[in-house]
């Protein structure tokens, strides 16, 4: 449940993320068209509304695309006001509507800075306490062709040859550099036959028989077992605090909707309305 969470976490980044542009110390004016000055906040601004295409693009180059776009943004508004489209109902609208959804930005980014890190880590602890015990094996293998040349390998290993040396020598798998060393796994991970074969055998020992699959012929040996191991905090830090933003934006709206009726009159869009909420 935990995994599912933290990959459902990486869509949240998106939809409830909002960071300020961080602003030069020193507001310059970068340019001017005509007697308006563009100043060094605009550009920041600017340079975190560009699309993904231009973010990938080097700094300088992000600067001269969103220092052209704020160019041509003001040089067309200059043209609009001298239009009076800023005085037209469907204009008031629209920046009314942006207002709003800044001010809901700007809620929320107040609201997620003040998110502490002790916050963060007791949702972690949370979730890896509630986490099934699940066990995880070790192992390691020697892959070849024929059965014949897996019986080989159990006899020298029943002889005392050492298995990583074997792997090393013999294996056809990738993993022979690693002397067949595959790390840790859990059930679900392997092929069955061999799933099988690694979870029924103690610690220390090796399979006595060949495991055929549909790679080929198989010797295991399995170096160790635990239970298996949740990722680290460090690792799953920023997924963890979207969990916990996720859970606080939640809490903000159902908090608003207590205190503002929200009735919506329309039928069909009220269903769909009530569908979607169920399912958030």
């Amino acid at each position: 449940m935990f995994r599912h969470k933290l990959l459902a976490a990486a869509a949240l980044a998106a939809a409830v993320s909002f960071q300020a542009p961080v602003y030069a110390q020193e507001d310059a004016v970068v340019a001017k068209v005509g007697a308006v000055e563009i100043r060094q906040a605009d550009l920041d601004v600017a340079i975190t509304n560009l699309s993904a295409q231009y973010q990938q693009m080097p700094e300088e180059q992000k600067k001269i695309a969103a220092l052209s776009q704020i160019i041509d943004i003001k040089l067309v508004a200059k043209k609009a006001e001298e239009a009076g489209l800023q005085n037209s109902d469907d204009f008031k609208k629209r920046m009314a509507a942006l207002q709003e959804r800044e001010l809901h930005n700007a809620y929320l980014r107040d609201q997620f800075d003040k998110l502490k890190p002790e916050e963060v880590k007791a949702r972690y602890d949370k979730e890896v306490a509630a986490l099934p015990k699940e066990e995880e094996v070790r192992a390691r293998h020697i892959l070849v062709k024929t059965e014949e040349e897996a019986k080989a390998i159990i006899k020298q290993l029943d002889e005392g040859k050492d298995f990583v040396e074997l792997a090393k020598e013999k294996s056809e798998d990738t993993s022979k550099s690693e002397g067949g060393d595959l790390g840790y796994f859990t059930k679900g991970r392997m092929v069955p036959e061999f799933e099988e074969a690694a979870f029924s055998l103690a610690k220390g020992a090796y399979t006595k028989t060949p495991v055929k699959s549909q790679f080929g012929f198989h010797v295991i040996k399995v170096e160790d077992k635990r239970d298996a191991q949740p990722p680290a905090f460090e690792q799953v830090e920023p997924q963890v605090r979207q969990i916990v933003m996720q859970e606080k934006y939640s809490a903000i709206i159902d908090g608003a909707k207590a205190e503002q009726k929200v009735e919506i009159v329309d039928e069909t869009l009220r269903k769909g309305y009530d569908e979607l909420t169920k399912s958030e």
